[in-house]
Formats: structure tokens, sequence, C-alpha cells
């Protein structure tokens, strides 16, 4: 299936040094997508949602400083509400974005959004779509496309685009109208089963933390992390997490500041969190909101969150990239690989 939006919308201004580029702007996607037919138990259990690919394009308002954005990723977008003739939904994407300027102390000083052509870029969207025959169907919806490299090349406020859309799609051939006749596949070793499970994962990541927009140096940063879920459902999980960050950067910033007799293990810094995992077959995101319980620096808060994409190779070994933020601020972007243990305590009885 092809598709084809024009949005219209604005710069949402989280940042009074972004209140300049406020105005109004056009945008445009193309879409090309495909409905799921059950060959994965995921796809059923998620509603047979599309999946595709898009690419995206907005000049921005026209200002000089900020340049134009273009965004190609992969989405898939979820049914939550359906019958034969329309549904309402919900469509989560990430890929890349490339803005055409960014910010240059010398000559472009006034870009404090972005410092750097290539970031991440992500969408979500809630659309009404309506079939009119058997091939078109019209679309409409609101929705948020998100550009930020995650702190790897400062300064990084983000750029958070609020648009409404309306689009058509055609079907390049015809959809199955019998989905729920669809047998469901058998379930991969490492797909919820029913079974009482406890999931215990460790890894390691580690990353770049750039500062020099203020320092004109970057830190290197290293994490321990481990989580403890139960799998109350296919799609979800629920648990608790440890990690143990070492941020180069602290160490600096304290000495920077006239402290010259801290050493590396008080700058360490624990954190509990409460820990959230959607699953996707292999892939799945997982949501940290914790507490830094110890570390001597501590200026951007007590409070930290972390994002991350996690895709299984077996079973039991991972690997992961992971945004860290505090309160919306990206901090530094992770990449680490980890070991995952599944421990079953009680099976489900069939009667």
């Amino acid at each position: 299936m092809a598709e084809f939006k024009t949005e219209y919308g604005f710069l949402m201004s989280h940042h009074l040094e972004l209140d300049v580029f406020q105005s109004h702007f056009p945008a445009f996607e193309f879409s090309i997508e495909k409905a799921t037919w059950g060959k994965y138990h995921w796809e059923a259990m998620y509603g047979y949602p599309l999946i595709g690919i898009s690419v995206w394009y907005s000049p921005l308002g026209g200002f000089q400083e900020i340049g134009s954005a273009i965004a190609v990723y992969p989405f898939i977008n979820f049914p939550l509400v359906q019958d034969q003739k329309q549904s309402f939904n919900f469509r989560l994407g990430v890929g890349l974005g490339y803005l055409t300027n960014y910010y240059r102390r010398i000559d472009n000083y006034k870009n404090f959004a972005i410092g750097s052509h290539i970031n991440i870029a992500g969408s979500l969207y809630f659309e009404y779509r309506r079939h009119i025959s058997d091939i078109l169907t019209l679309s409409g919806g609101v929705g948020l496309t998100h550009f930020s490299n995650g702190s790897m090349k400062t300064p990084n406020y983000g750029l958070n685009l609020i648009t409404a859309t309306v689009g058509v799609s055609a079907y390049l051939s015809r959809p199955n109208p019998h989905l729920k006749q669809k047998v469901l596949p058998e379930l991969e070793p490492y797909e919820f089963d029913g079974k009482k499970t406890l999931d215990f994962d460790i890894g390691v990541s580690t990353g770049i933390k750039d500062m020099s927009q203020e320092f004109g140096k970057s830190f290197g940063v290293v994490a321990i992390y481990s989580n403890l879920f139960k799998q109350v459902s296919f799609k979800s999980k629920f648990g608790v997490g440890f990690d143990l960050t070492y941020d180069a950067s602290d160490k600096f910033l304290l000495n920077w500041r006239g402290d010259t007799t801290v050493n590396n293990f008080q700058v360490l810094k624990p954190g509990l969190s409460f820990a959230y995992q959607l699953v996707f077959s292999k892939i799945s995101f997982m949501f940290n909101f914790g507490m830094y319980l110890a570390g001597k620096e501590r200026s951007e808060g007590d409070m930290y969150q972390r994002l991350t994409l996690k895709y299984l190779f077996t079973e039991n070994l991972f690997a992961n990239i992971a945004l860290n933020t505090n309160f919306g601020k990206a901090d530094y972007v992770g990449f680490g690989i980890g070991y995952q243990l599944n421990f079953v305590y009680k099976q489900k009885i069939k009667h």
C-alpha cells in the first residue's frame, strides 16, 4: 500500500531560545506500508497492525538558521479500535533525520536546537482511517515529530513539531477480509506462553557525553545495569531496575568548581528505578523511571529516565540502544550488550 500525507503545523517552543523560530509551516510524507496477517505471533497479539517505512520532509518555516528537515523511519501502525470500514490508530516510528543547518559558534550561533546534521527522528501519530473503496483509504490525524541527537553533539534542545495531517492511501493488492480465520503461529522460545516467569537481565553500556558547547570537550560514560521483570502478558513486563553509572564529566565539573580532592568512587551514581517493557517478539521497548541514590555530582537532579530499544539475538543474549535523560533533557546515548535469564516459578494450569 502506498500513502501520501500533507501536514500543517508548528514548532513547539520548549525553550526560550527557540521562540524566535515559532511559525506555521507545511510538511509532506510518503509511505510504503503493508498489512500483517499473523505470520508472527506478535502481529495477532497487536491486532494485525500496518508496518512500513516513511520519507518525511518539511521546510520548518523557512528560517535559515535551522534550515529544512528530512526523515526516513520505519513504523508500526497499531489499530486501537476498528471494524471493516474504519479504524482509530496509533502510529510509532523511529529512524534517522537530516537537518540542513545546525549550531555553529561562529556563523550560526542562534540555532540552539540542534548541534549536528544527523539526528534521531521519532514520529508519534493518532489517526482516523476510513475505507472508501476496496483499494482507497482516507486518513486524518494529529502527530508529533521529534529530532534529537541524544546530546552526542551539543546544543541539543531538540525540535518538537506538532502537525495536523490528511492523507490518502491505495492498496497495491486487495486486503484479506478474513483476518480472524488466521491460525496463530507457534511461539518462539523467548515469547510469553502463559507460564509465570521472572526475567532477570544484566548488561553493560557505554556512550559519549558531548559538552563542547560549554567546555570544548566530550566525556565517556560507562554503566552497568540490571532489571528484574515479571511478565504479566504477551505484551507487558513490569519490574525494578538497578544501575551503576560512571560519568567522567561529573569529576570534571567538580574540579572545575574547585573541588580538586574528589576521586572516581565518589562520582559513581547508583540508581534504583521502576521498569516497564513492551514486547514485540525479539524487539522490545523498555522504560526506566528512577532516582540516583548517591553520587557527589547531581546538579542535573536526582531523578532520571531511560528509554531503551532492545533486540534479542538468542533466547538469552541481547543488544540495546538507550537514551538517558533528566526530565526530558537528553544526557547521553548508550550502546550496550547483555544477558537475560528466565525463571519459571509457576506453570499455567489448563482445565
